[in-house]
């Protein structure tokens, strides 16, 4: 019998997981456990020496026992953890990237850690086009405004109308899961799209009908930028005081990536004085932003607190995708989805 502890939380709650992995690896003799971690009534944050996890390492030390699979999106996997976890083999993280695990110990204790690219693309995206509209059409404005009693004709007004994506230039820093579907929907719309990202394949690129170019080219022909990229050390900050002055007078910014991609510091200034006609964010650089955050009072900002995957769909998506590699793992096979890959080389007789 394999012990499989079920860490889920208030979105993947454990019997997400429990329900999917018997679906997918029902032919194995498996014995739960669960365990509910506090996110996302409680956000996530650093825990130990990862980020972004939510609990704590004893409450999960004291739900692991000697389990040796664990599904989970936000326990917090850290050095101190997987030292004291020595039948621990799998960690399977719901998430695009395992960044509450340790990669560096996991691999040296030989667990396998996986994840799940892509579980909220759909999600994301349309989110972002969401996003998109609200900010280039005043919609949550003009909601708030109507209730307080304000009947804002003044909005149709030339000088305070919005703009239509229809012969629009888009441009989107980013072209993974999420951007391509982004891509495709403002296409749709009629607009021209650009696309930054240097890992992007230009064929491919060339083939969903839209423009790789440079950031800075990007950021000066764009009326509307919304963000999708991967946050790293070389992506902290790529949209930043310097580089935001290219954008085009009135433009629209969107971030429902991550807070660290863009730097906050410069927003009020630039919607205060028109430089930047509105402004969308889902992420911060502190989440959540304090009462105080200087964004809450500048003009023509929309505020949502980090809910771009915020679906049902993407929860099971997510369990599914853990619980499939879950069961190829059982099944003496490879994984497909592995962040420290050295691990498998270790592991003799492995299928693909």
């Amino acid at each position: 019998m394999t012990s499989v502890l079920a860490a889920g939380d208030h979105f993947v709650a454990p019997q997400v997981f429990v329900d999917a992995l018997r679906r997918s690896a029902g032919a194995h003799d498996l014995d739960f456990s669960t365990l509910r971690l506090p996110w996302p009534v409680e956000p996530f944050g650093p825990v130990g020496n990862v980020q972004e996890a939510s609990g704590t390492e004893q409450q999960l030390l004291d739900a692991l026992g000697g389990a040796e699979i664990v599904a989970t999106q936000m326990a917090p996997f850290t050095a101190e953890v997987l030292a004291a976890a020595p039948d621990l083999k799998f960690v399977g993280v719901c998430r695009g990237g395992p960044v509450n695990v340790d990669l560096e110990a996991a691999t040296d204790h030989g667990v396998i850690v996986s994840y799940a690219p892509g579980r909220n693309a759909a999600a994301a995206a349309e989110f972002a086009v969401g996003l998109i509209l609200a900010a280039l059409r005043r919609i949550p404005g003009s909601d708030a405004e109507l209730k307080a009693g304000n009947w804002r004709g003044d909005y149709y007004a030339y000088e305070n109308a919005g703009i239509e994506l229809e012969g629009s230039t888009a441009g989107l820093v980013g072209y993974g899961a999420i951007g391509r579907i982004v891509a495709r929907v403002l296409s749709a719309f009629g607009a021209h799209v650009l696309v930054s990202d240097p890992f992007a394949d230009p064929e491919d690129v060339r083939r969903d009908g839209v423009e790789l170019v440079g950031l800075e080219d990007l950021l000066r022909r764009s009326s509307v930028v919304s963000l999708h990229a991967r946050l790293t050390e070389d992506t902290h900050h790529l949209l930043n005081a310097e580089n935001l002055k290219l954008l085009p007078e009135g433009a629209a910014l969107i971030n429902s990536a991550r807070g660290g991609l863009l730097d906050y510091a410069p927003l009020p200034e630039l919607l205060k004085s028109g430089k930047l006609g509105a402004l969308a964010v889902d992420v911060y650089d502190i989440e959540p932003p304090p009462r105080d955050w200087p964004l809450f009072d500048a003009p023509n900002v929309i505020t949502t607190p980090h809910l771009a995957g915020a679906t049902r769909q993407t929860a099971h998506r997510a369990a599914d995708i853990v619980a499939g590699e879950v069961a190829r793992y059982l099944d003496g096979r490879r994984p497909r989805f592995v962040a420290n890959p050295e691990v498998l080389d270790r592991i003799e007789g492995l299928r693909p």
